[in-house]
């Protein structure tokens, strides 16, 4: 495998959760980081944390024209990672339909215009990878959206990675995460969850972060791999 140190690496959604974990697995690798997200005061937190250089751009990255901006003052770079967009949750039959179109616009397009924006400063040794999620592959009641889009970011990286080659293009699909995407719910209410989760499956309990962070790093170094989507789930695509 490659190695990662002085390359210039681009963490969408590196400030909390995955994208924060990624972020990290990258600086342990002696790669320059930059960061990107939403909000200024979680940008400044997560630069806290991180340690490091980490450079740090507040940015919507559903916005065509911002993320332009944002690539252009990057500039030259080696390696995209995307795990920023959100996603929806309930039955087809409730869910309104401008709900589902606003996820879409998030966690799809909002990957599909990040790449698009990124190409002209990757070269033939860079790799791309975006995230999508296990319920492309096993959906539960309430989670048609979810099931879609996550089917089509894995559908828009094997397209990529024949279209953008030598560029690499790969996708991690996580299965349930401890993040703060579950912030809503109450300490207790996340414990019983994950504890539910975890009986069912195979390893016995739910993601960290820095289990899926690892798998980024590889997919940047690993330069045979492409059109690849790693399932990271503990094995919930068997249960």
């Amino acid at each position: 495998m490659s190695s990662l140190k002085g390359k210039r690496v681009v963490v969408l959604g590196g400030t909390s959760g995955i994208g924060l974990a990624a972020a990290k697995a990258f600086l342990d690798e002696s790669a320059q980081v930059i960061i990107a997200s939403r909000s200024a005061s979680k940008l400044s937190d997560a630069k806290v944390k991180i340690g490091g250089n980490a450079e740090g751009y507040e940015i919507d990255f559903r916005s065509e024209e911002k993320v332009a901006d944002f690539f252009k003052k990057v500039g030259k770079f080696d390696h995209l990672v995307v795990t920023a967009g959100e996603g929806a949750m309930g039955h087809f039959s409730e869910l309104p339909v401008a709900t589902v179109r606003e996820a879409f616009d998030s966690k799809f397009w909002g990957q599909y215009i990040s790449v698009r924006a990124a190409l002209p400063y990757l070269n033939n040794e860079s790799s791309i990878t975006l995230t999508s999620g296990v319920y492309g592959v096993r959906p539960p009641q309430g989670a048609t959206t979810l099931a879609s889009i996550n089917s089509a970011i894995d559908g828009l990286v094997r397209g990529l990675s024949v279209d953008l080659a030598p560029i690499r293009v790969n996708v991690v699909s996580p299965g349930i995460v401890d993040t703060p995407l579950y912030g809503g719910m109450s300490e207790d209410q996340r414990q019983v969850m994950y504890h539910g989760i975890a009986k069912q499956l195979p390893v016995g309990r739910v993601a960290q972060p820095k289990d899926i962070a690892e798998t980024y790093v590889y997919l940047a170094k690993n330069g045979f791999t492409t059109g690849t989507s790693v399932l990271i789930d503990g094995g919930a695509h068997l249960i």
